[in-house]
């Protein structure tokens, strides 16, 4: 596979695609939302996530991040950032955190207005990640030899968790949003990168059928038996941990650290 890349991150705005086109609802009161490809998305996610899909070129060694919100993406971030520079003397998670090292593709490489512009010149491998499901993904990294680690969790428990994260940012001076109403719209599947089930179900199934591509993880057993989980992604990201030692330093700077802060 080439590759040749260009020079600079494309902007979105030659998309021949308009968000006012699409169905559309509110999310919890708060905010638009509209439908493009059975799943729903704030509005100015939409033209970023056509252009990742139509330009994006990947290499045969990238890793690509995937879930659908508040599943365990910042800690699962950390985790691979340190699997992947654990050879480094000083600890990657001093210098900034993950989002900083691991760009969400469509909310900051593909925005409007991109906050990262070196995605081409960035070295190998590249670490990336996506809320987007796997059925919009490009073919470039379908087609490729990148390798793809998705984190699923239960589902109430996303759910409440998404439900205090919003509140802190919409309502912080406010009562909650009824929780019975934020249940029916989750069941709904009306809420950004909705529905649940078909996001977390669509890379499931990839994942049976190429073990070698995708990588299927589990937030539960990520807690309940991290060193276990660790070692796998590092087996399947083409390393290993070696000694106890390594793992559990490695586990001491991201997983538990993780857990603690990064929700």
């Amino acid at each position: 596979m080439s590759n040749s890349l260009p020079s600079q991150t494309p902007t979105c705005n030659n998309v021949e695609k308009s968000p006012n086109e699409l169905p559309k609802a509110r999310f919890w009161e708060a905010m638009g939302i509209c439908q493009w490809e059975g799943f729903w998305f704030e509005p100015g996610l939409v033209k970023p996530a056509i252009t990742f899909r139509s330009t994006f070129q990947a290499r045969d060694d990238d890793v690509l991040l995937a879930s659908t919100p508040k599943t365990g993406t910042t800690w699962l971030k950390a985790l691979c950032l340190c699997i992947m520079h654990q050879n480094q003397e000083h600890d990657i998670l001093t210098v900034e955190n993950p989002h900083f090292h691991v760009p969400t593709i469509e909310s900051t490489i593909y925005s409007t207005k991109p906050q990262k512009a070196d995605l081409y010149d960035a070295s190998a491998p590249r670490l990336l990640h996506t809320h987007l499901p796997h059925a919009v993904l490009p073919d470039s990294v379908k087609n490729s030899a990148c390798k793809i680690v998705y984190i699923a969790r239960n589902p109430k428990d996303t759910l409440i968790s998404m439900w205090h994260f919003f509140n802190s940012i919409f309502r912080p001076n406010q009562e909650p949003f009824p929780l019975e109403k934020a249940v029916d719209c989750f069941c709904d599947g009306v809420y950004q990168y909705g529905p649940f089930f078909e996001h977390v179900v669509d890379y499931w199934q990839e994942s049976q059928k190429r073990p070698e591509k995708i990588l299927f993880l589990r937030y539960e057993e990520l807690k309940t038996d991290p060193e276990g989980q660790v070692s796998k992604i590092a087996e399947f990201l083409g390393g290993h941990l070696g000694v106890k030692q390594r793992l559990r330093r490695l586990l001491r700077g991201a997983v538990w650290r993780g857990s603690r802060i990064w929700r």
